[in-house]
């Protein structure tokens, strides 16, 4: 090797070790790399936890490709950096479904941000708790609160991820869709410590094929079991029912349902924004008339006409992406 080359190889290596040096003193917890999972909350205690052994499991039902995680009670934030030089300062907070029993980490999670990757979009995969009171003190603020804190993060460390701020959106399948609609709902009602008085309202809502409401006419009995229990106060059936939770506060919401869903019926997206359309809070829905259930990226029954394309554009006109 030449002199130059090693003289070369020698400045990259210093620059790089005062460049890891400089990211430990000003981010300690959160390192910054891209797909990169970190610990939600750090090195703090997680709260509303109770001290039992992690349980995790992974389950790819004989398909590595494509797999969920169950029994989660360490929450964790994977960061997806767009390619360098793409990147145009949304994020987006991604809560993958399965009914507050498992999470779909694949095709609602690690392919949909991906996807936005593909926008210029900084994704945050959020692997929540799944409500347990073998876990958790009060199950049901359990998932809430590891999305104010993704949401919390995601604000406090925007410039060390190259975000905007004032365009973090959160988006969510089924399950998700109804943790994103809380969140997107009850953000005046901080769960979390919020001591700085980080704003914890999403900019904007993406639900696909979304749990809205807990009534027993038209929701979820699974998700809300899981999340209230069997016998739940009628008051937190209220409370958690989304629909009757809008307000002109709620942001901006893109839907996506398909009329044939036998699991989560496509009433939930079409209360949800009825109630954004009477707080003149904009809104976009589409809903196929064929898809069924947990359909992710691709509905095999609409062809070319693909939802992601439509949020691509719905994006483009609320000036999220170029």
């Amino acid at each position: 090797m030449t002199t130059s080359l090693r003289v070369v190889f020698f400045l990259v290596f210093l620059g790089m070790r005062k460049l890891v040096v400089f990211l430990l003193f000003l981010f300690p917890t959160f390192m910054v790399t891209a797909q990169q999972e970190l610990p939600l909350y750090g090195d703090r205690p997680i709260p509303n936890s109770k001290p039992v052994p992690d349980q995790q499991k992974i389950d790819s039902s004989g398909n590595p490709l494509r797999y969920s995680y169950s029994l989660v009670s360490r929450p964790t934030l994977t960061v997806y950096i767009p390619a360098a030089g793409t990147a145009n300062g949304t994020a987006v907070v991604v809560c993958p479904g399965g009914g507050y029993v498992h999470l779909a980490m694949t095709h609602e999670g690690t392919d949909v941000c991906k996807w936005l990757n593909s926008l210029g979009i900084t994704a945050f995969l959020l692997k929540y708790r799944l409500p347990s009171d073998e876990t958790m003190v009060d199950k049901t603020i359990g998932p809430l609160q590891d999305a104010q804190r993704a949401i919390q993060v995601v604000r406090e460390h925007a410039k060390d991820w190259g975000v905007n701020p004032g365009a973090v959106g959160i988006m969510g399948f089924s399950a998700g869709g109804h943790l994103a609609s809380t969140a997107g709902t009850h953000f005046n009602h901080a769960v979390i410590e919020n001591t700085a008085g980080v704003s914890l309202r999403p900019d904007f809502m993406v639900l696909l094929y979304p749990v809205i409401s807990f009534s027993d006419s038209i929701g979820h009995r699974g998700s809300r079991d899981y999340l209230l229990g069997k016998h739940p106060d009628p008051a937190q059936i209220l409370l958690y029912s989304n629909e009757l939770q809008v307000t002109d506060q709620t942001p901006p919401t893109f839907l996506v349902h398909a009329e044939d869903d036998k699991t989560v019926m496509v009433v939930n997206s079409l209360y949800f924004y009825e109630a954004l359309e009477k707080h003149h809070v904009p809104a976009e829905m589409h809903v196929f008339p064929k898809g069924g259930h947990g359909f992710g990226m691709w509905n095999p029954t609409s062809g070319g006409d693909q939802w992601p394309d439509r949020l691509a554009e719905w994006m483009k006109v609320n000036g999220w992406i170029h």
